[in-house]
């Protein structure tokens, strides 16, 4: 009896351990126990002899790396929704299929946008640092200290109302918040009616009259700088912006300097744009108590990491039998 061979899966992250535990029982799987990313020359040497390549949004999979590849690779599951850090063209002109993993972090990402939207106007990061940073200090409730801002009854633009931002709006409704959304195109009429949404098709328009703009487009060339310095001039001075998305989406130079103008009221920020690098600038407000930042930490839960590694072997193993991957996907995505 033959026993049919194993492929070689080269993971560049850690990933939870159960889902590294499979992984081994099924493939011939090179596991990244410490964490440490990958270098390019790594990178190189490993689709050189692996089947299948297993990146996260930190690993840059470009053309270059791409055309290096050994005819044995043919299969790029990535373990992340987004595939911006993919050239997925370049892999189809080498018959290598990309696929992702897709539908996992919609509340997981949608419930760390509303934290970030009760965080801003209430002052919650401002209010825990106070009993932390400078213990014995605080003199107790006073009538006129640590005043925020009422979320109920405020307008919520959406700007991508895909599964997270619908998630979102959900959320948001439930606080209170009139929902408004600009997308490339409407969502259904039984959605619309389920959220009292309205839908701008002009994106100037709708962030000149909302009071939180949610960024939860996806990162393409057509979203890159999406919100421009010339559109976040176009916010109120009570507005706030959160991005959980990308963080190429915002013009990160243009927000510091609105912010430090006081032309808005504040941002909560789980991406940026040369993460891992965060601008000291942004540090210095959050400091000041004019932004929230976090760790590109919106997907991070137990429950979503496992649930992307359990598609990313579905995808493999299908793939191996022969089988389109449920998650591929396509050049003109």
């Amino acid at each position: 009896m033959t026993t049919k061979k194993k492929p070689k899966v080269y993971i560049t992250r850690k990933l939870p351990d159960a889902v590294e535990t499979r992984m081994r029982e099924l493939f011939e799987a090179e596991l990244n126990i410490d964490d440490t990313p990958r270098t390019t020359a790594e990178l190189v040497a490993a689709v050189q002899y692996a089947d299948v390549l297993v990146p996260t949004v930190t690993d840059r999979i470009d053309a270059a790396l791409i055309e290096q590849a050994g005819p044995q690779m043919k299969l790029i599951t990535s373990f992340s929704n987004g595939v911006d850090h993919i050239d997925v063209a370049a892999a189809a002109r080498r018959g290598i299929t990309v696929t992702n993993t897709p539908n996992v972090l919609t509340e997981d990402t949608a419930d760390m946008t509303m934290a970030l939207i009760l965080a801003l106007p209430r002052r919650l990061a401002e209010g825990a640092r106070i009993l932390t940073d400078k213990p014995g200090e605080w003199a107790g409730w006073s009538p006129t200290w640590m005043l925020g801002r009422r979320l109920f009854g405020k307008r919520i633009g959406i700007v991508g109302m895909g599964r997270i931002g619908t998630a979102v709006a959900r959320r948001a409704k439930a606080f209170g918040l009139s929902i408004h959304y600009h997308n490339r195109k409407r969502v259904s009429p039984a959605t619309e009616d389920e959220l009292e949404a309205t839908y701008w098709d002009s994106l100037d328009q709708m962030l000149a009259r909302v009071d939180f703009v949610s960024v939860n487009c996806p990162s393409t060339p057509a979203t890159y700088h999406l919100v421009s310095a010339r559109r976040l001039a176009l916010l109120q001075p009570t507005s706030y912006v959160i991005n959980t998305a990308r963080g190429d989406i915002i013009d990160e130079a243009a927000l510091i300097k609105i912010l430090r103008e006081g032309k808005i009221a504040g941002a909560g920020l789980d991406v940026f744009e040369n993460e891992p690098a965060v601008n000291p600038k942004l540090i210095k407000l959050a400091n000041e108590g004019k932004v929230v930042l976090l760790p590109h930490m919106s997907s991070a839960t137990i429950e979503g990491r496992i649930e992307m590694g359990d598609k990313v072997i579905i995808n493999i193993r299908a793939f191996m039998d022969g089988h389109r991957p449920p998650n591929r996907v396509l050049p003109d995505r």
